[in-house]
């Protein structure tokens, strides 16, 4: 039973020198100080936080078992100036490119902090919450269409002006 699984969904237990095999870097060098530490937090992490990262930047739980198995998928972490000040934002994730694009945060700590928060409470791609009762065995609260539309209603900016159409164009 366990071998099947393995080989059909991959190992529950994540081996980040998998992960590492296959990283690239955009816009930062390799042995960068944000990397390293990037590298460290991910070590820190339980296996339960390795998988609900996964989940975040790829939308998976697991690894795949092997590097082979990844099919030339890079894991790529992404550092962008863009974020002013960047320890007041938070990582981004595309899963379709198993994309990860991080502020150049100052230190490991703030790193920590938003990365952690990041993969615990942004979960978009998860919305039915499978990988969330997967890991943890609980059961999520049935939320009524009330509750899931005033969610939204709170998620949208409320400095944003409303957009309208116009049926000319």
């Amino acid at each position: 039973g366990y071998e099947l699984e393995t080989m059909v969904c991959g190992s529950p237990d994540i081996p980040l020198y998998n992960l590492k095999s296959v990283a690239t870097y955009k816009g930062i060098d390799a042995n960068a100080p944000l990397v390293r530490w990037f590298w460290e937090v991910m070590e820190e992490f339980s296996n339960q936080e390795r998988s609900l990262f996964l989940r975040f930047v790829w939308g998976r739980t697991r690894l795949p078992r092997t590097i082979a198995d990844f099919r030339g998928r890079d894991f790529v972490l992404q550092v962008l100036d863009k974020y002013n000040p960047p320890d007041h934002f938070l990582p981004e994730s595309y899963t379709c490119f198993f994309l990860l694009k991080m502020p150049r945060y100052s230190c490991k700590p703030v790193l920590r902090e938003k990365l952690k928060y990041a993969i615990h409470f942004c979960k978009s791609i998860d919305t039915d919450d499978y990988a969330r009762i997967a890991l943890t065995g609980e059961t999520v609260a049935e939320e009524t269409s009330e509750d899931s539309e005033d969610d939204d209603i709170d998620s949208i900016d409320s400095d944003s002006e409303p957009v309208e159409s116009s049926e000319d164009e």
